[in-house]
This record gives C-alpha cells, sequence and structure tokens, in this order.
C-alpha cells in the first residue's frame, strides 16, 4: 500500500501553538514538559497494524520544515513577532522526543519528553495522527465521509434558513476525521454560509484567507506550576500576567477553568478584566458560568455588553444556538466547535486527548470545572493542588 501522508505542513495545527509557544520562547526557554495520551473511551483499542501507521506518520511528520510561504503567512499575523518566526526558520520536530508503543491489552501510549517549547508542538499533530489512522482503518473510511457529508448539508440549511444565527470558529483539528475532511468541512462553511468567522487551523486559514483563531490552552496556565518561585494557586496570575506582557491585549481572550474558575475570577482583577477583550468556557455548566462571568464583569464596572464569551466545550450546533440565545443580549458571543464539525459521522468520535503532565520534573494538573476531565499521574499532588485552591478561596473569596 502506497504511503500517504496525514500531515504535509507545520501549519496544519492550531492557532494557539503559536501564541503559547511565542511566550515559553521569550520567557520561558528552560522549561522541560512532558506530554502524556490518554484515550477517554475505555472500550476503544488500537491495533499493531494501526500503531505501525502511527509511528510512520510520525517519522513523516519529523522530516517536514516551514516554507518560506509558511513563514511569511506567520508574520503577517500582527501579533507574531519576527523573532519568533525567525526561531521557526530553524525549528524542527525531533522524533526522539516521541515515544509510541501498544500494550498487550490494545491501549495505546504516547509520551512526549523534551523542551517545553518544542515538546508542546507535537499534541495537535499527534492527535491528527491517532484520530485518521483510527478511522481509515477500522471503518469503511468512504461510508463514514458520505454520513459526515449528509450532515454537514444538514448544518448548512440549518444556518442558511435561520435555525442557526451564531457566529462561531471551526475548531476541529484534535479529533477530525482527516486532513482532507477538515479540508472540505472548512472551505465549505466559510465559503456557503455568513456564520463561521474563522478556523483555528493555521493552514486552512492560509489557504481559504479566513482568519485564524486562538489565544491559549489550559497547559499554557498549568506549565506556570512547575516553576519553583511561583505559589500554585497564583498560577493564574502569572500566567496573564505574561501573557499581557507578551501581546499587550492584542490577544486577549483568558481561559478560566485551569484550577476552576472560581479561583481564576481572584485573579481577574480590575486591571486583567480591561486588559482582556474576553474569557473562554472548557468546562462546568455554560450558563451559570456565563452569568458568574457577567456579574465579575459588572462589580468592576464593566458593560458585559463589550466583552466576549467565546464558549469551546463539546459543543454541538443545538447546543450553541441555546447558549447564543440565552446570552446574546447580555454580552458578545461566539463558539469554537470542534468535533461536531470535523468528525461529525454515524461513528462516535474518538475522545483522545494528550495533556501536559511534567515541568521539570515536577507534576501539573488541570482541575477544570468538572471533576472528570482531571488528569494528573500523580494523585497526591493533585490532590495538594485541589487543597491549596481551597484554601486561598476560602482565605480571599
Amino acid at each position: 500500500m502506497k504511503f500517504e501522508p496525514i500531515v504535509v505542513s507545520l501549519l496544519d495545527t492550531d492557532l494557539y501553538k503559536f501564541n503559547m509557544d511565542q511566550v515559553i520562547f521569550h520567557k520561558h526557554t528552560d522549561l522541560n514538559g512532558e506530554y502524556y495520551f490518554k484515550c477517554r473511551d475505555k472500550e476503544i483499542t488500537f491495533t499493531p497494524e494501526m500503531a505501525e501507521e502511527i509511528n510512520a506518520q510520525i517519522d513523516h511528520l519529523c522530516t517536514l520544515r516551514f516554507t518560506k510561504q509558511e513563514l511569511d503567512y506567520l508574520r503577517s499575523i500582527r501579533f507574531i513577532k519576527n523573532d519568533y518566526v525567525e526561531f521557526l526558520r530553524l525549528w524542527r520536530p525531533i522524533r526522539e522526543y516521541v515515544n509510541v508503543t501498544l500494550d498487550e491489552k490494545g491501549q495505546l501510549e504516547i509520551v512526549v519528553k523534551g523542551p517545553l517549547f518544542s515538546a508542546m508542538q507535537f499534541e495537535i499533530f499527534l492527535l491528527e495522527i491517532v484520530n485518521e489512522v483510527y478511522f481509515r482503518t477500522k471503518y469503511d473510511y468512504e461510508a463514514l465521509r458520505k454520513s459526515a457529508e449528509e450532515r454537514l448539508e444538514e448544518k448548512i440549511k440549518a444556518f442558511n434558513t435561520g435555525t442557526y444565527t451564531f457566529k462561531y470558529a471551526e475548531f476541529g483539528c484534535r479529533r477530525r476525521l482527516s486532513r482532507e475532511w477538515q479540508d472540505e468541512v472548512v472551505r465549505r462553511l466559510s465559503k456557503e454560509t455568513d456564520c463561521c468567522i474563522g478556523t483555528s487551523n493555521v493552514y486552512l486559514a492560509m489557504k481559504y484567507n479566513l482568519t485564524p483563531i486562538g489565544t491559549y490552552a489550559h497547559e499554557f496556565a498549568q506549565m506556570y506550576q512547575g516553576i519553583d518561585s511561583i505559589p500554585l494557586a497564583y498560577t493564574n496570575h502569572y500566567a496573564m500576567q505574561d501573557w499581557y506582557n507578551e501581546y499587550k491585549g492584542d490577544n486577549g481572550t483568558a481561559l478560566t477553568d485551569t484550577i476552576t474558575t472560581d479561583l481564576f475570577l481572584l485573579d481577574f482583577d480590575r486591571s486583567m478584566v480591561n486588559n482582556y477583550t474576553g474569557v473562554r468556557h472548557d468546562s462546568g455548566d455554560p450558563f451559570e458560568w456565563g452569568d458568574k462571568i457577567i456579574a465579575h464583569y459588572k462589580k468592576y464596572g464593566v458593560d458585559p455588553k463589550t466583552k466576549l464569551l467565546l464558549f469551546s466545550d463539546s459543543l454541538d450546533f443545538d447546543k450553541a444556538q441555546k447558549i447564543y440565545e440565552y446570552f446574546k443580549d447580555k454580552a458578545k458571543v461566539s463558539f469554537g466547535i470542534g468535533t461536531y464539525c470535523s468528525n461529525d459521522t454515524s461513528e462516535k468520535a474518538l475522545n483522545i486527548v494528550i495533556k501536559l503532565q511534567y515541568v521539570n520534573g515536577r507534576p501539573v494538573a488541570k482541575l477544570s470545572d468538572t471533576p472528570g476531565k482531571a488528569m494528573c499521574k500523580d494523585e497526591y499532588y493533585l490532590n495538594y493542588l485541589r487543597d491549596s485552591v481551597e484554601f486561598r478561596l476560602k482565605r480571599e473569596a
């Protein structure tokens, strides 16, 4: 069988990888990271053939380099700085940082270890590879593609008939059916409807002249847990401060739930409220979260209608419409929709993640507002982090 590469460009990733990496490049090049793969679907198993193909795809990934056109495109994004782009001219994914194994029960294990500025770049590429290998190997791909096309047609019709009226960005890299299907989805949603404001996929944004969308992920706030001088319950403060110092408010949507939204709001003070254009929801009840954020803005005398509420937690289009109807007259509202754009088929999408677990040898964790989303290799540390968060909340809230 002819080898068909899954990742063909180093821009075929989410924008926030470059955003976060630029801050690390400028401020934290001394950090080393360890990332671990997890499939949350307990019944899912992988075959030796799948593992072999995944390894071959990673081998290919590590032959890629940024092209002049790609570097020039990154340079055209107003908040990406020239020195960082010049660094990317030299950067390459290093194969030795990634180890893939398959245990006797068919559980796939992937570990990425290396300098944080380099290790972090593998996450999206690896998830793209694992997803496409799994679905092409296990199922009749053409049948899946046909079911995806039928569902896409229904979505486009719903936007064009007014059933859906909200604005959103396509966030589908990490759980996409395939590279070519995500390309088709982004092309059609952006050309055939008026509601798709952009995509997180930098390559597709460049290809279709769309706005690349993204700020930062949980791993950015998590990494500050691995810095000895920073108290655990104050990591949001240092993360937001570094982010603002880097971007001066020009790339300013803050993620609230890395170590719970309640703790985040203690650090989201008047200066940060003014410095950030909005906040992103990624766990917990979206209605309760939105009302809490709006109340927080009002506490500081800020009109919530001038701020963005960006929702991105496992959204489908019907759920997004309900959230939009509730908040549309209270604040600016937008959505990041991933799986239900890029992998909505007759088969259930994989619930797979790759999470940062250690920084400089120290465990780090995400608590989130949904307890089941917590992922940490060190249970003792996870409990210690929870205690630190609860202690500060009791003392200051």
